[in-house]
Order: structure tokens, then sequence, then C-alpha cells
């Protein structure tokens, strides 16, 4: 069957095809039946149920033989996709096994297929996300050695600060990639784990073959069986929502710096072109950062889902109303923005366009203003630090009031020429001598991220 239409005209800008892929009504369906089948073996492995129901019941799993137009109408009575989905299956199940649609869903509970089909789901969007995520720390990685010693202008508060260079920032963002990975790395044990629990999540219906059948359950799913069920205890699937908060947030810095830097009046890092991108509708001339805005564009909606998903924790009893819904679609669109963003990040790392040359330029913008602290700071050693600080203070005020560079003014100043000759100046005021430990921050995030690739 088809799926129903959707709204697809932003999928291809915001959402990765293949995470869509995922969280589309087939994909939810299939995960669904997916658990359907793995319960069927499970309970004939334990001799609950006879083996030869298990080939009917898993020949009639299969998403494509479901109309997903109908289901969608069944779940608006039923209150959930499993009840209208199970039922199903058995009418599919009985047009050619009368006998093995008996043994369908036998001793599990909406929620056990729902959520259990969620996980899997989850499994392979993790398995993309982290894919992406290890490409883009590759990438990052290599430019970040490429612009190790790049210099260009730092900024705090958006003004000029003092020189960085660019493998520095490209650095940053690497690393937050990295932490990223590690986190996601860490809560898979937590994520990837078996619901069943039957109607209470006491698995009461299976009697003293519970724990066997749950034991093979999750073998076969090739997921870890918990402590317990989780019908009401959601902090797994938050987690797993908070770091794509964190994922998303990272990449929105990335995304936020990208189009600073390409705006006009900065002109040093640009996303890379294509025809047609960028454009404008009226004007000729842009060249606009639409790719960061996919990357803000998702650090700024996700947050909001995920303050869904954290509001949807303190579920009722044993079966929640209402917050469990909530959750439904949320932690797959959060899944698909990552996705969508990562994409448009991965596009923007491997086809980055420098200005070096735009960047020595802006460097120069306030006339070797950015260098007054490098000259302070080795005019303190000598003078006294509030000495120092004063003088450098007094002649920046007057190199902004005369329109003249720091050099020259400082040159005329008698306290500096004293303390400090003409060649010192020079060093001073040459910002590929005042970059500190930018080159070591490159390397130790680099050193970073190849020790959790290797």
């Amino acid at each position: 069957m088809n799926q129903r239409p959707g709204n697809q005209l932003f999928d291809a800008y915001f959402t990765a095809r293949d995470m869509r892929d995922v969280f589309c009504d087939q994909g939810r369906v299939q995960a669904m039946l997916d658990f359907e089948a793995a319960l069927a073996r499970a309970e004939a492995k334990v001799g609950l149920i006879p083996q030869t129901a298990v080939a009917p019941i898993e020949a009639a799993c299969r998403a494509e033989h479901y109309d997903f137009a109908a289901l969608a109408e069944a779940i608006a009575t039923a209150g959930n996709s499993a009840i209208p989905l199970v039922k199903a299956l058995g009418k599919q199940i009985a047009t050619t096994a009368a006998e093995a649609e008996r043994y369908v869903h036998l001793g599990a509970t909406s929620q056990d297929v729902m959520d259990t089909g969620l996980v899997l789901q989850l499994r392979r969007a993790l398995e993309l996300i982290e894919g992406d995520l290890a490409q883009l720390g590759e990438t990052l990685s290599t430019q970040a050695r490429r612009y190790v010693a790049t210099p260009l202008a730092g900024r705090t508060w958006l003004q000029h600060a003092t020189p960085v260079t660019l493998g520095m920032k490209i650095a940053g963002w690497l690393g937050a990639v990295t932490r990223s990975r590690q986190r996601l790395q860490e809560l898979k044990p937590r994520l990837l784990v078996l619901q069943f629990g039957g109607a209470s999540g006491t698995l009461a219906a299976l009697g003293t073959q519970a724990m066997p059948i749950a034991d093979a359950l999750a073998a076969e799913l090739h997921l870890t069986l918990p402590d317990q069920p989780w019908h009401t205890q959601r902090d797994r699937l938050v987690e797993f929502g908070s770091v794509l908060g964190l994922i998303a947030g990272s990449l929105g810095k990335l995304g936020r710096d990208i189009s600073l830097l390409m705006q006009t009046e900065a002109g040093e890092v640009f996303e890379p072109s294509a025809p047609g991108k960028g454009g404008s509708s009226t004007m000729p001339h842009k060249r606009n950062p639409v790719s960061a805005a996919v990357l803000i564009g998702a650090a700024t909606r996700v947050p909001g889902l995920l303050s869904t998903l954290f509001s949807a924790m303190p579920q009722e009893h044993e079966r929640s109303l209402g917050l469990w819904h909530a959750e439904w679609e949320t932690l797959p669109e959060i899944c698909c923005l990552v996705s969508g963003s990562l994409k448009q990040a991965l596009l923007v790392a491997d086809g980055l366009e420098v200005d070096a040359e735009r960047m020595a330029r802006n460097l120069d913008l306030t006339q070797g203003l950015v260098l007054a602290e490098a000259v302070s700071i080795v005019l303190a050693q000598r003078v006294g630090r509030d000495t120092a600080h004063h003088l450098l203070e007094q002649c920046c005020k007057r190199a902004v009031a005369e329109q003249r560079h720091l050099r020259a003014v400082l040159g005329d100043e008698p306290q500096v020429t004293a303390e400090l000759s003409a060649a010192e100046l020079d060093h001073l005021l040459d910002p590929a001598n005042y970059l500190g430990q930018s080159r070591t921050w490159v390397e130790r995030a680099v050193a970073e991220h190849s020790a959790l690739t290797a």
C-alpha cells in the first residue's frame, strides 16, 4: 500500500531521506510487525505456542500487506497504533492459517509492541546519526589541520578581540561532535532494550514461562532485557532526545559561525557554492547561507520538542494517558531534524570555501588594535601592569582619533620606545606571532577524534 499523502515540501531541506524512511508509516508499521514475528519465534522456542504457527505469523508480518489509511482511521478510535494493527495482523494470518491466528500477540500489550517497535527504529536512527557524526568528525579533523595556522580575528561580543586561527575555530566544532559521539556510545546500553511487560508490567499472562520468553524475545530482536518493563519510566527515551538536542545545538553553533563569517562585512568563510544554491528570488547577487539556516533552524526547533519529552515524564501509574501519546511524533521528529542538520553540516564542512586574504585584511581593520593586548602584556613586565594598561589604552584612543595605525602611534610614544625596540614592536604587532595555544587546541581535538574513531 502507498503511504498517505503528507507534508513533504520541506522534507528534502530539513530531513535526511534515509531518516524519513525510518520514521515513515511503513517504517513504523514494519518495526511493530518485527516485534510480533519475534514474539512468535520466542514463544515457540519455549514451547508456549506450536512451531507450526511461526511461519504463517512471520509471513503476515510484512508492512506492505496493510492499508495505512485504514490503520490511521482505526487509530483515531482505538487510541493507539498497535490495537488495529494486531487485529489486521490476525485477519491476515487467518486467511491462510486459521489455527495460527490464536497465537498472535500472546501475553503482550499494545505498549510493548509500540515501544519495542520504536526502539528498533531508534536503533536504525542511531546508526545513521553515528555514521554521519563520524564522517563529520573526520572532515572537520581534516579541515582543522588544513587551517591550523590561518589567522583570523577572534570575536567577543561580536567585536574584534585578539587573533585566533580558523583551525582553532573548526577544532571547537570538532570537539563538540566528538563529545556527542561519546555520549551516544554511552547511552546505547540503556536505550536499546526490550519493552515487554504485558497488561500492567507483570507478564502474569505468561505464568512461569514469562522470563524464558522475555529472554528469548530480547535475543531474537538483538536487544537487552532490562531490569523491568519501563512503560511509564521514560528516562531512556528522554536521555536519547537530550543528546540529540545537544547535537542540534552544537551543529547550530557551527551554522551560526558560518553564517556570520559569510556576512558581506566579513566575507571570510563560505558554504560551498552550487548552481541555484543560496540565491534570491529578486536579487541576482545574493549568496545566502542556506545550509547554515537548516542548522540554526533545527537548533531552534529541537529544544521545544525536547521540552515535550521532559513534560511527558511524570506518567500515571502503569500506563499513561496523554503523556505517552505526546511522545509518539516528538522523538521521531527530533531524529529527523537532527538528520537533516547533519547532512547540511557535512556539505558545509566538506566544501568549506576560505578567503585567507580577506581574513588578513579584516584583522587589520582596526589598524593594529587587535594586538594591543600583546604589547600591553610585554610592556607590563617592564613598567608594571597598571601603567602599561593605561599607556596602551591612551595610545589606542589616539590611534582611533587620529585614524593612524597603532604601530605608528606606539613608535611615536617615548614611554613605549624607551622599553620596546622597533623590531620588538613589529614582532608584537604581527598576528601570526600572537596565536597562543591555537595549534595545541587543534592537535588535541584531532587526537581525541582519532582515538574515538580508532
